[in-house]
């Protein structure tokens, strides 16, 4: 579609692409806090965990298994799993240049939450599962916008998954505030991710790199699987597989290679940003899965070519990389672009707890043979979580905890996904609609780069692989074990 050009001055530009108020951030919230009627409801919980996968991880881990128990000694050595953890909930969080920002506040929170209810869940001690509902009945009850500059978006994608997903595992505790955790997810958290999703912050559809959709897109479907809202999950499953942004599958991994492999768009970048959307992808087919829609198949499983070529290349080994060029600037503004021709280089200790989750879907779920998502996944196990990745945002962008959440045991026949309870929401894996437009790398400003926020602390942390804590965690279950067997006799 043309559109006629306009000036627009690059103060008005760092304007609309800047520092927004609460006000601004929630220009397209809907009125609505309730979710939209469903035909069918869809299966709780059934975000990144369903029951079957809960009930798994208790079992191995009371039984002593490896390598569960070692991932259970991850998760109760982190200060975040912790009863004792106090929430600090804000009417309004800020994440961008230009802002007061206290995003850490909520991410920290919701990490918080997460593992608590997730350590309720393996050991069965009620203390962890009251912290993280009282966690997060605060935020739902305080929080009402995000803002900042364009990093706001950023932080509604991510936290916004990530309370919807820890919110999943308290959704039936007696005292969770279901209401009020829809009403934030639905009137703040989603609003802004679907903003981007149609709008792209104002900005040349491939003006922002891949995992900025990815975070929208991780929002979206969360909120639409918690929320019983069947609308927003097929927006988001129509998105992945045909967005025009450049999230959508085909346009994060561009290029498949006759070996098997994929190329991943923002291996052109650097590694901490490639490595952020292979876990935000697998995070989205992994929740999708689990309500019955294959995305991890899609497409001739793409995302497992795309997942090989980064886990590769992330390994320090050489993996091949097609120049390409994407168009920058602004709507009716400013315009450049920006080539990359090679792959970036790579640090082999860098890490992220993202491999678990896909290497096992392929290999135990699937049977397929997956050889650098098999490697990558052994060297960065045992999984931790936030605040085992260093203490800025990218340390806090994924769950985590993999190796204890994740490992299954081989399954004797490849599995499909579980109830085909969302089937209308579309999980033919047959690939459709217009091909891969082409994309590359160029020389416009770094200035004026309205997707050069949010770069600042994503590089400089490294994965630990240490087992702390695990004899005194796997003793404190099996003395509890113990103790009430003696008492049912």
């Amino acid at each position: 579609m043309h559109v006629t050009p306009q000036t627009l001055s690059r103060r008005s530009l760092v304007k609309a692409a800047g520092v927004a108020t609460a006000a601004t951030a929630l220009v397209t919230a809907p009125a609505a806090t309730t979710p939209a009627a469903a035909d069918t409801a869809f299966a709780h919980p059934g975000l990144l965990h369903t029951r079957a996968d809960l009930a798994r991880m208790a079992a191995k881990v009371k039984a002593g298994a490896a390598p569960w128990t070692a991932g259970y000694a991850k998760l109760t050595a982190n200060r975040h799993a912790q009863s004792s953890w106090k929430a600090n909930p804000q009417t309004t969080v800020y994440r961008g240049d230009g802002s007061p920002q206290n995003y850490g506040i909520l991410y920290n929170d919701i990490h918080a939450a997460y593992q608590n209810a997730l350590r309720h869940h393996v050991s069965g001690e009620q203390q962890y599962a009251d912290t993280a509902v009282a966690i997060l009945n605060a935020w739902s009850r305080t929080l009402t916008s995000l803002a900042g500059s364009a990093d706001r978006f950023l932080a509604a994608g991510l936290y916004g998954y990530q309370f919807a997903n820890a919110a999943e595992l308290v959704r039936d505790h007696p005292d969770f505030d279901l209401p009020a955790a829809r009403k934030v997810l639905l009137n703040v958290f989603s609003p802004l991710s679907e903003s981007f999703l149609t709008r792209h912050n104002d900005a040349v559809i491939t003006n922002y790199w891949p995992n900025w959709d990815l975070c929208a897109l991780a929002c979206v479907l969360a909120t639409g699987i918690f929320c019983d809202d069947r609308g927003r999950v097929e927006k988001a499953v129509e998105y992945f597989k045909h967005g025009a942004g450049l999230g959508s599958v085909q346009h994060a991994i561009p290029v498949v290679h006759p070996d098997g492999l994929a190329e991943w768009l923002e291996a052109g970048r650097d590694q901490g940003h490639a490595l952020l959307g292979v876990s935000l992808m697998g995070t989205i087919c992994e929740m999708a899965w689990n309500q019955g829609i294959d995305l991890y198949g899609h497409d001739d499983s793409r995302f497992l070519k795309g997942a090989q070529y980064v886990a590769k290349w992330s390994l320090g080994e050489s993996v091949p990389y097609t120049p390409n060029t994407r168009k920058k600037g602004a709507v009716n503004g400013w315009s450049g672009s920006e080539t990359a021709t090679a792959a970036a280089a790579v640090d082999p200790a860098m890490t992220r707890p993202i491999w678990a989750m896909i290497a096992n879907h392929y290999t135990k779920r699937r049977g397929l043979s997956a050889t650098y998502l098999t490697r990558i996944a052994a060297k960065a196990a045992p999984e931790g979580g936030g605040g085992d990745y260093g203490p800025n945002s990218g340390g806090f962008d994924q769950l985590g905890f993999g190796t204890l959440t994740f490992t299954r045991d081989r399954s004797p026949r490849p599995q499909t996904p579980p109830s085909p309870s969302a089937t209308a929401a579309g999980s033919s894996p047959t690939a459709a609609g217009s091909a891969p437009r082409p994309q590359t790398q160029s020389t416009g400003k770094p200035d004026h780069d309205l997707a050069a926020t949010g770069t600042a602390d994503i590089l400089g942390w490294l994965g630990a692989a240490s087992v702390t804590a695990m004899a005194g965690g796997l003793l404190l279950l099996r003395r509890r074990d113990k103790a009430a067997r003696n008492s049912a006799h």
